[in-house]
């Protein structure tokens, strides 16, 4: 019998990428406002060029944040802080334009206010939220491998062992998968800003020694194809290369890929904002599904009408894995687990000011305490009664 063969491909990129530059300055300023004020509201936005970062968008928060400080710390902290980058945190422009939320926006999702009384959603749309038992962060294989790539070129740099990299880089990988189950990489791109004073041979060999074997062992054959730093060099890198904006690496930010998309970004959002908070919910939902043993894949589809705090639809797909029937999945999903805003926050906690972390290496899949959507706690409950051994 012939094999089903299929290949899927994921990306990353490390935290001194343009785009992400921008995310981690939206959410350190979140993380600000919510030090001081639990109930901010936010949506902050950044642009980022050669010597100059903008800041802007809309909020609501009685805290004082000091902007111009969290982007030079934001910037510090990845490391563009030495002039010759072209963009150093001592010395590129800031420039701030914030303004109060919408009030119309406002009395749908503050509590007791406008038509419905109940905290509304932020906004229209539809989210997404994605688990499978193919790796233990029961996240698709592709996007762990490309994350944990880019984790590695950060940290070889952070630790003098590859002294010669900037803060900027990027990963792709390409796994084969053989019947639904992951067999070899097919395909390693790796780009790694670096300085003048290294040869493209000796970067090559480094990255290969230092980041992709330790990262990727046996999964790599002699017939994987490695690419790294294709063009030649990578010495021109960050803003000065490539402009960047908050938002603009949902994918990376969360499945790579594997599943489908709702279109809404993360970073600078408050947690009324359900392009955020429910994709957090709906990974939550659908990691306890499997954790449970219900099912070997879950995506779960939730939406939602602005200023209303029940979802307006919640589906669910297990994509012919599951143990129990869709239709009896879902509705102990509705026993277990409350999608309205107000019960989203609470559940999840996403008062805290733990949001800057979440802005590089992805949103799922973290083992970090602070990242609640990533609890199984439901997983023993939702077994028991399912009655799946």
């Amino acid at each position: 019998m012939s094999k089903n063969i299929r290949l899927i491909t994921s990306e990353s990129v490390t935290e001194g990428h343009p785009d992400k530059i921008c995310d981690q300055i939206s959410d350190g300023i979140y993380d600000e406002m919510l030090k001081n004020d639990p109930d901010s509201r936010s949506a902050v936005e950044c642009f980022c060029t050669t010597g100059l970062v903008m800041v802007g968008g809309e909020v609501t928060t009685k805290s004082y944040v000091n902007i111009d400080k969290v982007v030079r710390d934001v910037l510090r902290d990845i490391g563009y802080d030495k002039q010759e980058y072209g963009f150093c945190c001592d010395d590129v422009g800031v420039i701030v334009t914030l303004h109060e939320q919408s009030p119309d926006i406002s009395q749908g999702v503050t509590e007791g206010s406008g038509e419905f009384k109940e905290q509304g959603a932020g906004d229209q749309g539809l989210m997404f939220g994605y688990a499978t038992n193919e790796t233990e962060e029961l996240m698709p294989l592709p996007i762990v491998l490309a994350h944990k790539l880019t984790e590695k070129l950060a940290r070889v740099r952070k630790d003098g062992i590859l002294p010669y990299l900037r803060p900027d880089g990027k990963s792709q990988v390409t796994v084969q998968y053989e019947d639904g189950v992951a067999k070899r990489i097919e395909t390693v791109v790796i780009a790694a800003h670096h300085s003048e004073n290294v040869t493209t041979k000796k970067l090559r060999a480094d990255i290969r020694e230092w980041v992709i074997e330790p990262v990727l062992n046996h999964l790599v054959d002699n017939k994987t194809n490695i690419y790294i730093n294709a063009t030649g060099q990578f010495i021109i890198g960050g803003p000065p290369a490539d402009t960047g904006l908050t938002g603009r690496k949902i994918i990376v930010d969360t499945y790579g890929g594997a599943i489908p998309h709702g279109g809404g970004a993360f970073s600078g959002k408050d947690s009324t904002k359900v392009d955020r908070s429910a994709a957090y919910m709906a990974r939550y939902v659908a990691k306890n599904v499997v954790a449970a043993g219900l099912a070997d894949r879950c995506q779960i589809q939730v939406a939602y009408a602005i200023g209303v705090a029940k979802p307006v639809g919640l589906y669910v797909d297990t994509f012919g894995t599951g143990k129990i029937s869709e239709e009896k999945i879902l509705e102990l999903i509705n026993k277990h687990f409350d999608f309205s805003p107000k019960e989203i926050i609470k559940t999840l906690d996403l008062k805290k000011p733990v949001f800057r972390k979440t802005a590089a290496y992805g949103h799922f899949g973290r083992s970090d305490k602070d990242f609640a959507w990533e609890r199984t706690d439901k997983a023993k409950v939702l077994k028991k009664e399912a009655g799946v051994k």
